[in-house]
């Protein structure tokens, strides 16, 4: 992607892994909502580089790995988080690797990203997976665990009455994650009512477009819309 709105088919060349770092052949990319905001210029600046190779949601097969890489990696099946944190400053001893002080670095926004035959980026990044695994499923890792991540958070309870709003991937995902706290109602708020069969499949035991009137109020309400 050369600009907003430019975007071309390159050669690629792989580039040789260095200290730390592991070559991924990809398997698997997906398209997310952020990588519409890269190509329509929407972006906030200082969380985009162009020229740019997008792809932050990917699986893959670990090729060659660098110096002080263990070599039991290559052939790995592998995905991979996209912030290149610091793993020094405050944030990152906390756990909150997104809000590195460092600033801000990550796959597919401003370093290279997994639309491409091969990835090269830090080993510490990847997490390896089961031989068996399906990846073109496993590119869903990394939403799915974006969504994880809020549904801990939103810390429902069981036998709270808990929403979400939203049924793309992302507010699908979050109904089945909540799911498992067994809450008293789990609704869903949608746009179309041709998503409450498929809300009501993830677990939702009910649902309501956006134009209709919501049955009271919510313990917790998890927003992905």
């Amino acid at each position: 992607m050369e600009a907003p709105g430019t975007h071309r088919l390159a050669p690629h060349t792989p580039r040789d892994p260095g200290p730390g770092e592991a070559l991924v052949a990809v398997h698997a990319v997906g398209v997310c909502g952020s990588d519409r905001e890269v190509y329509q210029g929407n972006r906030p600046e200082g969380y985009v580089r162009y020229p740019l190779t997008p792809g932050h949601e990917w699986s893959g097969t670990v090729r060659a790995v660098g110096p002080g890489v263990h070599g039991d990696l290559v052939g790995r099946k592998v995905v991979g988080e996209g912030f290149r944190n610091c793993q020094v400053c405050d944030h990152c001893h906390a756990g909150e690797t997104t809000l590195c002080g460092a600033g801000y670095e990550e796959t597919g926004f401003t370093q290279p990203g997994a639309m491409a035959p091969t990835l090269t980026l830090p080993a510490r990044l990847l997490h390896v997976l089961p031989d068996a695994a399906d990846l073109t499923a496993a590119a869903l890792l990394e939403p799915a665990a974006c969504v994880a991540a809020a549904a801990l958070k939103a810390g429902a309870r069981p036998g709270e009455r808990v929403a979400v709003v939203g049924t793309g991937t992302l507010g699908l995902l979050a109904v089945r994650f909540l799911r498992a706290v067994s809450p008293a109602e789990l609704l869903v708020v949608g746009a179309r009512d041709d998503r409450a069969a498929l809300a009501r499949r993830f677990g939702a035991t009910a649902f309501r477009t956006k134009d209709e009137e919501l049955p009271g109020g919510f313990d917790v309400v998890v927003e992905a819309a």
